[in-house]
């Protein structure tokens, strides 16, 4: 299908409008406008779409809308602002999105940002801060992102953050105890990553933090005995990790411990002992 009929203005009742996977759809007609209580809009898989119609301002009762490998998307509207009941939006895949439109920090009723595989995009806008009810934010495979804003802290409902494949991410900004909700922190294969901030124990909700893959990563830092809700700590692959902080004795709530290949581990500290609720302990490749 290359188009929808501009007669689609007369479904005045659709709530879900799924066009998954239309390969040859290339724009939608502006009488979209009429739809005022679709709610669900899926446009995953449409290749050839290049833009959406301002006209999209319309749809106030949107909540979700799905662009995921929308590979010739360069741009979202300034309009899309006015979707303010909108709580998951899907980027996945949109390979030639470099940046958001500044008007996104409207978005008050945001729970789901996924972005992850935008290849072109380089930075976070400082106002990602005003997206206060954000629960999920996707990064992973954003190989050009060096940085996170320091504004990130204000995220304050902010559950899941994945970082995962973000090869040139160096640094995490310092982290600060607003970050009250976080559970999940992912920085597999972050190559370039050398450390962690000491600032990371003000995370004190983290119940997993995924470091796989992280090969510059040398030491841990000893502030990260204050993760007293950590239970999944994944350090496989951190090949130049020589040691663990004796202050790992305060993970009491820790389960999970994964230190397959890390290749410079020589032992482990004899306070490792306090874990009592290690269940699983990965030395393989431990040379």
């Amino acid at each position: 299908m290359e188009e929808l009929p501009t007669s689609i203005d007369k479904l005045t009742a659709l709530q879900s409008l799924n066009l998954l996977g239309c390969l040859q759809l290339m724009e939608l007609p502006t009488s979209i406008d009429k739809l005022i209580n679709l709610e669900i809009l899926d446009l995953s898989g449409c290749l050839q779409l290049k833009e959406l119609p301002t006209s999209i301002d319309k749809l106030t009762a949107l909540q979700s809308l799905n662009l995921s490998w929308c590979s010739k998307l360069k741009k979202l509207p300034t309009s899309i602002d006015k979707l303010i009941g909108l709580e998951i939006l899907d980027l996945s895949g949109c390979l030639q999105l470099k940046e958001l439109p500044t008007s996104i920090d409207k978005f008050t009723s945001l729970r789901q940002l996924d972005f992850s595989r935008c290849s072109q995009l380089k930075e976070l806008p400082t106002y990602i801060d005003k997206l206060t009810t954000l629960r999920s934010l996707n990064l992973s495979g954003c190989l050009q992102l060096k940085e996170l804003p320091t504004s990130i802290n204000k995220l304050i409902g902010l559950q899941n953050l994945d970082l995962s494949g973000c090869l040139h991410l160096k640094e995490l900004p310092t982290f600060s105890d607003k970050l009250t909700a976080l559970r999940l922190l992912d920085l597999v294969k972050c190559s370039q990553l050398m450390e962690l901030p000491t600032s990371i124990d003000k995370l004190i909700t983290l119940q997993s933090l995924n470091l796989f893959g992280c090969s510059q990563l040398k030491e841990l830092p000893t502030s990260i005995d204050k993760l007293i809700a950590l239970q999944s700590l994944n350090l496989a692959g951190c090949s130049q990790l020589k040691e663990l902080p004796t202050s790992i004795d305060k993970l009491t709530t820790l389960r999970s411990l994964n230190l397959a290949w890390c290749l410079q581990l020589k032992e482990l500290p004899t306070s490792i002992d306090k874990l009592i609720t290690l269940q699983s302990l990965n030395l393989f490749g431990c040379s």
